[in-house]
């Protein structure tokens, strides 16, 4: 592939994460989390617990399905037309929650739509990194996993900007601000936003090498092959090690995402619009440090990356739990979020580094997914439960830094065989 091709090829796979970008921001996130805890369920405190369940119903789909799904197209190929199917999933999902209406009546229509969107945009995620070593020079594989995700947070910045003045603050004719209109609208424009900017990835990125085989075949030879790995993968120590490590603190950056606008919300009294304009400047910041800390994870590594971040993760939300002026706990959260990207893009390319072959990459990202979504469950519902049986929504979000903390602590022992031995920084450090 020329040098033109790959720039190509490069720009469309980071402009894929640009498109998704929109669905985590505006649906997992900031609007319709909040509208559906605010508008739709009977109070926020059960709001809170319902959507906690319906993201950890999702967590326990995706973990149980993406590492088949994986399995079975390294063995029959068409990594593109898995993508294409799952990325429509979650496409048709968003625009159905335009008839998400302002009512208990719509809760189970709203969650439903919310889960499938969510199945959707992970398991497709799982074929999109899977393309990261086949895309990325292997120098440039954490600078440009690093690039991607700061394309999500500035994709997700420009839809949330789009949704908050285009339609949440304007008035415009036709949508009835009575039915909430103007926050079920953002639905369908997520919905617009990921078909659109998803395109290139599909017409400039080349397919992944694979002999293909007969449906039936690549089904049974996925299944036997996923298997084979479950049981071998124990002995893989730092593997084994890592996919754990990445359970625990994933579960905590999971539990964030869903529930950072209800918190704000709930406990800082941030109005709706003021919910959005806090999405936007977290996600800036976020998207500055996912770009601007891409180096330290080809110089230090991608280890040491994911410590520092969890670290300051964990440093910097301990006052969160406790603030109380809602200015002071914006400016703290917007120094966190500058640590968000670099676990998330980090985390991603130490799987590339640990995977080491390319025949079988799409079923080790399964594996990866699989780790950060098998308990993914258990995070929005300790965070659920502990906001019931307490009435506070501080006592939850307590919970997420204990996963910070304890995913570094597990993280120490991983040593990154193939990386160290390129490199004079030792990651056992």
């Amino acid at each position: 592939m020329n040098r033109g091709k790959s720039f190509a090829a490069l720009a469309a796979w980071c402009l894929y994460d640009w498109a998704s970008g929109a669905f985590s921001i505006i649906v997992i996130t900031f609007i319709f989390a909040t509208y559906f805890t605010s508008k739709i369920a009977e109070n926020q405190i059960i709001g809170t617990y319902q959507w906690a369940n319906a993201a950890s119903l999702a967590g326990i789909i995706i973990a149980l399905s993406s590492p088949l799904c994986g399995a079975i197209a390294d063995h029959g190929g068409h990594h593109k037309r898995w993508l294409f199917a799952f990325t429509w999933l979650c496409i048709i999902a968003s625009a159905l929650m335009w008839f998400a209406y302002p009512h208990p009546n719509y809760v189970f229509y709203t969650l439903a739509c919310f889960v499938v969107g969510t199945v959707g945009l992970e398991v497709a995620l799982v074929f999109y990194n899977a393309f990261l070593p086949y895309v990325a020079p292997k120098d440039y594989v954490g600078r440009i996993s690093g690039w991607g995700w700061g394309c999500g947070y500035l994709g997700g910045i420009l839809a949330l900007s789009i949704a908050l003045f285009v339609f949440v603050k304007a008035k415009i004719p036709g949508l009835d601000t009575e039915t909430m209109a103007q926050i079920r609208i953002c639905g369908p424009f997520v919905a617009l936003w990921y078909a659109l900017f998803s395109l290139p990835f599909f017409f400039l990125v080349p397919a992944i090498p694979a002999k293909a085989c007969p449906w039936r075949q690549a089904i049974y030879l996925g299944w036997r092959e996923l298997l084979t790995t479950l049981k071998q993968l124990p002995k893989e120590r730092h593997v084994f090690l890592y996919l754990i490590a990445h359970m625990i603190y994933a579960d905590g950056l999971n539990t964030l995402f869903a529930f950072g606008g209800i918190y704000a919300a709930g406990t800082y009294g941030l109005s709706f619009e003021q919910v959005l304009l806090f999405g936007i400047t977290m996600n800036i910041t976020a998207g500055l440090g996912a770009i601007s800390l891409a180096w330290m994870d080809d110089y230090f590594g991608p280890k040491s990356t994911i410590i520092l971040s969890l670290f300051f993760l964990t440093l910097l939300g301990i006052p969160i739990l406790f603030l109380h002026d809602k200015y002071v706990f914006w400016m703290v959260a917007l120094l966190l979020a500058v640590f968000v990207g670099p676990v998330q893009s980090a985390s991603r390319s130490l799987m590339v580094k640990l995977i080491g072959h390319k025949e079988s990459a799409t079923e080790i990202f399964g594996l990866y997914a699989l780790s950060g979504k098998i308990t993914a469950f258990i995070g929005p519902w300790l965070l659920g439960f502990l906001t019931l049986t307490f009435g506070s929504q501080r006592v939850g979000m307590a919970t997420v830094l204990v996963f910070f903390a304890l995913g570094a602590l597990l993280l120490l022992p991983v040593r990154v065989v193939e990386y160290e031995a390129n490199n004079t920084f030792n990651l056992k450090r």
